[in-house]
């Protein structure tokens, strides 16, 4: 599970071009006390997590308060039902449970007197063949690093991707979505540029790779497409294009998962 922090954009170009994608614009405001739902189910076998909170407007600290006392679930397309169970508040889970790749998932919250619910499927699994360092296009009179992805996408499938980024343990704010509209079948070398964290030699970085579905990576490149005063750990008074239903803030994301770890070069 990874709380949504400040949202930043993506600056720079890819083999995952983008430009032929719409970009929303959010209009920020200071709205708060909406529904904040963050939802993850992966294929490894673990515990699994969803979270409830209230946002606060983009101006305060983020500081986001708990809803507690929901009722959640999630079932499966073969007809297994998982209940979630609330500890610490506002964080339901489920001690053991891993994800079917191919399988939908339905997400039911009971709250406040409504029902929202939010379905997705675990796309397949694509290998990441390694996560590499070299130095800065941008940067290189502080010596700091870049980052970069190396994977085979698979032909004539529709794949999306999302990817995780930490430095010396501490999550880069930058989001990470890519789609292979432009490079199907291609082998990918993407460089994560971010604009948050100093990378530097000897520095401990880990990425995680997540293979998304369609409509999880328009939620994330919305967001990936924001300008820095985009919101913090779910405070935007704007909602990005969700799957949950009614819509709320927030996102129900059933997706392979996988990571790994350098000491930078």
């Amino acid at each position: 599970m990874r709380t949504i922090k400040l949202y930043i954009s993506f600056i720079g170009l890819t083999i995952f071009a983008t430009s032929c994608t719409k970009v929303i614009d959010l209009k920020l405001g200071n709205d708060s006390g909406k529904l904040v739902i963050e939802g993850n189910i992966t294929q490894l076998t673990g515990p699994q997590y969803i979270k409830l909170s209230q946002n606060v407007p983009f101006t305060n600290t983020n500081v986001y308060p708990a809803v507690s006392g929901a009722t959640v679930s999630v079932t499966d397309n073969q007809g297994n039902t998982y209940p979630f169970v609330e500890s610490p508040s506002g964080t339901y889970s489920i001690a053991a449970m891993a994800g079917v790749i191919g399988n939908t998932y339905t997400m039911t919250v009971v709250t406040g007197g409504t029902t929202y619910t939010a379905k997705s499927t675990i796309p397949d699994f694509v290998n990441l063949d390694s996560v590499t360092s070299r130095p800065a296009i941008f940067n290189t009179s502080k010596n700091l690093r870049q980052i970069t992805v190396h994977f085979q996408d698979p032909a004539g499938i529709a794949n999306q991707y999302r990817f995780v980024m930490y430095v010396n343990s501490v999550q880069v704010k930058s989001i990470f979505a890519f789609n292979d509209q432009f490079s199907d079948g291609r082998y990918s070398n993407i460089d994560l540029i971010e604009n948050d964290i100093d990378v530097h030699p000897g520095d401990t970085v880990k990425v995680e790779m997540q293979c998304i579905d369609q409509p999880i990576y328009t939620y994330w490149f919305t967001l990936m497409q924001q300008d820095p005063n985009g919101p913090g750990g779910g405070v935007t008074p704007s909602n990005p294009p969700t799957n949950i239903t009614p819509a709320s803030l927030g996102y129900f994301s059933a997706h392979t998962t996988q990571t790994q770890t350098i000491i930078v070069k």
